[in-house]
């Protein structure tokens, strides 16, 4: 059985990180979408919110499992029993920083390769910074996102408005 990982913020989730898992899962036997709970970052939703939005928008897709996770990636790879990373690139600036990560990892855990997916042309452009500064603004955001993405995004975005 080949298990694989995506990980990443998805803060929030998009079309672009869902064209990956979508594929990923065709490709891999069970696909685990690691929600990184990154503490050198200030996300808008908490790893909890993502994981719950993320299980809610990929509920149709039946070899994927959402887990939350903080530290080194290879570690949570090993916990998780998987053979594969799997990377999102949109451009090729991505990829040097991608590659440098890959080696690195491979460096640190010989049995967990990396296999980078280029995200379909329709989303090349699209990140989730770019998501949130649109909803600040109160953008419209449906082309971008699911609809559950959007709801939590304007709820958000609606309680900082009154702080």
């Amino acid at each position: 059985m080949l298990r694989a990982i995506y990980p990443g913020s998805f803060d929030p989730v998009t079309y672009g990180h869902l064209d990956i898992i979508e594929r990923s899962c065709r490709i891999v036997d069970e696909l685990i979408v690691g929600v990184l709970n990154n503490n050198a970052k200030r996300p808008l939703f908490s790893v909890e919110e993502r994981a719950k939005i993320l299980k809610e928008v990929t509920k149709d897709l039946k070899n994927i499992k959402v887990v939350p996770f903080d530290g080194l990636l290879v570690d949570f790879a090993r916990q998780q029993e998987a053979k594969v990373i799997i990377r999102g690139l949109r451009m090729i600036t991505d990829f040097e920083y991608e590659l440098q990560m890959a080696q690195t990892n491979h460096k640190l855990e010989p049995g967990v390769d990396t296999m980078f997916l280029t995200t379909s042309i329709e989303y090349s452009y699209l990140s989730s910074t770019t998501v949130k500064e649109i909803a600040a603004f109160g953008g419209d955001v449906s082309q971008f996102v699911p609809e559950a993405v959007e709801v939590e995004l304007k709820k958000k975005m609606n309680a900082k408005r009154r702080v």
